[in-house]
C-alpha cells in the first residue's frame, strides 16, 4: 500500500523561496514510492511563530488524517522551539502520523528515529537560544562602545517645528 505523504516547506524571508526544498522532498517521495497528497508552503514566515497559515492548514488536515506522514527538509523548517515541535509531533502521534526529516535522516515511525528526533529537537532549540544570546551580547557591547543602533532618524528641524506647532 502506498504511503500518503504531506510535504512541508518554509523560508523566513520574502526574498527566499521554497523551490529547492520542494524539489528535494518530491525526489525523496518518488524514490520511496510515496503518494504526495498535498504541499504546505509558508514563505516569509519565521519558524519561531507558532501559527503559520500553511502549518495551521496542515495541522487541520492531520486531524482528519489526510496523510500518514509529513516530510520536511530540516527540523528547523517545521519549528524552532522544543515545546512547539513536541506539540506538533504529539498531534501527529495521536493520529498515527509520522515525521520524516530528510537532512537529519529522521523517521519517527521507528523507535530510534523518535529518540533522535527528541535529541535533535533539543539541540536545535539550544542553538537558537545561543544565537539569540550572542546577538543581544553584541548589541550591548556596541552600545557600551558608543555605537548608535537602529535606523537613522528622518526627523528634520522643519518636521520637529511643525510637530511642536501642532
Amino acid at each position: 500500500m502506498t504511503k500518503r505523504v504531506a510535504i512541508y516547506a518554509r523560508v523566513s524571508t520574502k526574498e527566499q523561496d521554497c523551490t529547492r526544498q520542494l524539489v528535494e522532498l518530491n525526489e525523496v517521495a518518488e524514490n520511496h514510492g510515496w503518494k504526495i497528497v498535498d504541499q504546505y508552503v509558508d514563505e516569509g514566515i519565521s519558524g519561531s511563530k507558532k501559527s503559520r497559515p500553511e502549518l495551521d492548514r496542515m495541522m487541520k488536515d492531520a486531524i482528519s488524517r489526510k496523510f500518514e506522514m509529513v516530510a520536511t527538509l530540516e527540523l528547523s523548517r517545521l519549528g524552532r522551539s522544543v515545546k512547539n515541535m513536541c506539540e506538533i509531533v504529539d498531534l501527529f502521534k495521536s493520529k498515527n502520523i509520522h515525521l520524516f526529516v530528510k537532512n537529519q535522516n529522521l523517521d519517527t515511525s521507528t523507535t530510534v528515529g523518535e529518540f533522535f528526533f527528541n535529541i535533535i529537537n533539543s539541540v536545535a532549540q539550544y542553538e537558537r537560544d545561543l544565537i539569540s544570546e550572542r546577538v543581544v551580547s553584541g548589541l550591548n557591547n556596541a552600545k557600551r562602545k558608543g555605537k548608535k543602533l537602529g535606523r537613522k532618524t528622518n526627523l528634520t528641524p522643519t518636521i520637529e517645528q511643525r510637530i511642536r506647532q501642532m
